[in-house]
């Protein structure tokens, strides 16, 4: 897999303090950064789930990402949207959001992302060179401190599908998200894992660490 779709990868996926005996299982889980292991601390969520954001989400975002262990590479700039649901949820427009990371990571490579009608938490994105990624996600758990912060942490099962053989694996992406006057800051951490059954301890094999600006747009002018 290329560097720039390894980044898409784990930047589609879909955005603390010390542990202590009070502490929360996200702030627990952030403490143990970088020595992650699985089962993380996280449910298993139904088709109907969703991850759900604070009201101050709402709209059209700039988002200008770095990767802190490559401070030499240029920034990812790409749009955020979070919308209603049909349940009035303020949610990820998680179509949108992975076509705009995906083509400034891509560009033309992605021919086409898909949610799955039936299950908030599938996507398909189709690749040029008849390759596409299924993405599922298959742990969730979120949690707000206090009005101004929102935690969420994020485990999926992505599987690669070539010509060849279909690869797989899992990747946990921990987010924590501040509103700073208008504009909203964030930092990510995120892991990956080798696939289901190769592994006994569950231990990530690599990881990355990112900060995120997020700048308020027009509703009205997304751009991809």
């Amino acid at each position: 897999m290329s560097r720039d779709l390894l980044a898409f990868v784990i930047g589609t996926l879909i955005l603390i303090s010390g542990s202590s005996a009070w502490a929360s299982p996200l702030e627990q889980r952030l403490s143990l950064w970088p020595e992650w292991t699985l089962p993380a601390p996280l449910t298993r969520p139904s088709s109907r789930d969703d991850l759900v954001y604070p009201e101050w989400f709402t709209g059209c975002w700039q988002v200008k990402s770095v990767d802190l262990d490559l401070p030499n590479q240029p920034p990812v700039i790409h749009e955020a949207r979070f919308l209603r649901d049909s349940k009035n949820r303020l949610v990820g427009d998680r179509a949108f959001n992975a076509s705009s990371i995906g083509r400034a990571l891509l560009g033309d490579q992605i021919l086409r992302i898909e949610d799955d009608p039936t299950s908030s938490g599938r996507q398909m994105t189709q690749l040029r060179g008849n390759r596409y990624l299924e993405t599922t996600v298959i742990g969730r758990r979120q949690f707000s401190p206090d009005a101004d912060i929102f935690l969420a942490d994020e485990l999926v099962l992505q599987i690669f599908h070539t010509t060849e053989l279909p690869r797989l694996s899992r990747i946990e992406t921990l987010s924590r998200y501040q509103r700073c006057g208008a504009a909203i800051c964030a930092e990510q951490w995120q892991a990956s894992y080798a696939p289901p059954g190769q592994s006994l301890r569950g231990q990530a094999i690599s990881n990355h660490h990112y900060q995120l600006q997020f700048t308020p747009l027009p509703m009205s002018a997304p751009s991809t």
